[in-house]
């Protein structure tokens, strides 16, 4: 068992990086037209408006709550004068309605993909596996937040996940950490990883491709010709 131990919480965060560093140069080299969402908007605007929001929105503040959960120490928030049971609740509370936003819009997404024939039709091997994939990690995540949050709760996952997860970083995996967590917290960890692993072979891989760009670039001016020969202009990003 201690064997096993090691080579999921010790061994396999670092395969799981190898796979989506290497994997994602692969296809940059080999399909870089392929990031893409493949956007299916012609087909139906409406439910996707919605979903796309919830989804989105919702992810953002999932790792948001994940990089304050697992990144930073219990010392700091002490400093900072936070109690346990204020931390507590706002993970639950922030933590919860963020993951229920994006299970939802994940649910409109597919039922989307289900309802709309010529969006169904597209749907390739990849988005099979990438949506049930995408639905257990949120419900594992909010399975974990829950459990957590109950008054017959003792398992505190900032003195064992976390701690393990940080540990990941200066390559000295406190596997001990991980292996004491209950099992909705590794089976969340592993299925992370799982799509992590996933990630370069699949739709997701447009993530890579924000423009963020765009947020710092200089105004364009585009200019047509308006009656009289006088060139008119306005700004734009």
């Amino acid at each position: 068992m201690k064997h096993l131990h090691t080579a999921l919480w010790g061994v396999l965060p670092y395969l799981t990086l190898v796979v989506l560093v290497a994997g994602t140069a692969w296809r940059y080299r080999y399909d870089r037209f392929g990031f893409t969402t493949r956007s299916s908007q012609l087909h139906e605007s409406r439910l996707l408006r919605v979903a796309g929001l919830l989804f989105h929105y919702g992810l953002l503040f999932v790792i948001a709550g994940h990089v304050a959960g697992l990144l930073v120490p219990e010392s700091l928030t002490d400093r900072l004068r936070i109690s346990e049971e204020l931390y507590h609740t706002n993970a639950l509370l922030a933590g919860g309605t963020a993951g229920l936003a994006t299970l939802a819009g994940l649910a409109l997404l597919l039922y989307r993909r289900l309802r709309t024939p010529a969006i169904r039709a597209a749907t390739s091997r990849g988005d099979r596996v990438v949506y049930p994939m995408l639905i257990t990690v949120v419900l594992a995540g909010l399975t974990a937040t829950a459990s957590g949050a109950t008054a017959a709760s003792t398992y505190d996952y900032r003195l064992g996940v976390s701690v393990w997860f940080r540990s990941l970083f200066t390559l000295d995996p406190d596997v001990t950490a991980m292996a004491g967590a209950p099992l909705v917290y590794r089976l969340h960890a592993l299925l992370a990883m799982a799509l992590f692993a996933l990630w370069p072979f699949t739709r997701l891989v447009h993530a890579f491709t924000a423009p963020l760009g765009y947020l710092v670039r200089p105004y364009v001016v585009y200019r047509h010709r308006g009656r009289g020969g006088v060139a008119a202009g306005r700004p734009g990003r």
